[in-house]
């Protein structure tokens, strides 16, 4: 897309663009749904501008992925911090906000596991695991502090519920299934601390 004379061009600005609609296109198209050309024509660059700022396709998804799993990892994570200290609100606060994102128009699951389930090889695979030990790395804390007595694997039970449900609610359709999430959780959570008291 030819630049104004006289505009100035921002490459931060210009990446963000980029990132935003690479974002948007991947989660509706998946990754082989759309190619470079036709990521440039979206976005309103060339095709010289995207290798310039991500290198290749694969470099492009890779950062939008990471984009990604940085704004959930802080979302879950003020969503915990929200609830106060007790960890059973916290958990419920997580649960509950994922149960909130289940119910958006066009939700089409997590795009990060999405991306690595159509790609066992390239940069998804390894995005998607740095983002569930994130997710670990949160829930482990919340078990933690609740006092459980193996809190990674209850850490990780919570894990099987949260990516579970949301593949549950993409491709079942079934109301309510956020909430069926955040009780379950909320049992194995009890159940832990309850046999560490007795």
């Amino acid at each position: 897309m030819p630049v104004d004379k006289g505009v100035t061009l921002d490459p931060a600005r210009t990446r963000e663009q980029i990132l935003r609609v690479a974002g948007e296109v991947l989660y509706e198209q998946g990754l082989d749904g759309i190619g470079v050309a036709g990521l440039c024509a979206r976005a309103g660059v060339s095709k010289e501008t995207l290798y310039r700022h991500f290198g290749s396709k694969d470099g492009l998804v890779r950062a939008v992925l990471e984009a990604r799993s940085d704004r959930i990892a802080r979302w879950l994570r003020e969503a915990a911090e929200e609830a106060g200290p007790e960890p059973a609100a916290q958990l419920a606060a997580v649960f509950d906000a994922l149960a909130r994102w289940y119910e958006e128009p066009g939700f089409r699951g997590c795009a990060i596991m999405n991306a690595a389930a159509q790609h066992h090889e390239g940069s998804a695979p390894a995005v998607a695991a740095r983002h569930m030990d994130r997710h670990l790395e949160l829930l482990s804390g919340i078990a933690t502090r609740a006092g459980a007595a193996d809190p990674g694997t209850l850490a990780r039970q919570f894990l099987l519920l949260m990516e579970g449900a949301a593949v549950v609610a993409d491709h079942h359709g079934v109301a309510g299934t956020g909430e069926q999430a955040r009780r379950a959780a909320l049992t194995l959570l009890h159940a832990a601390t309850a046999r560490r008291d007795t």
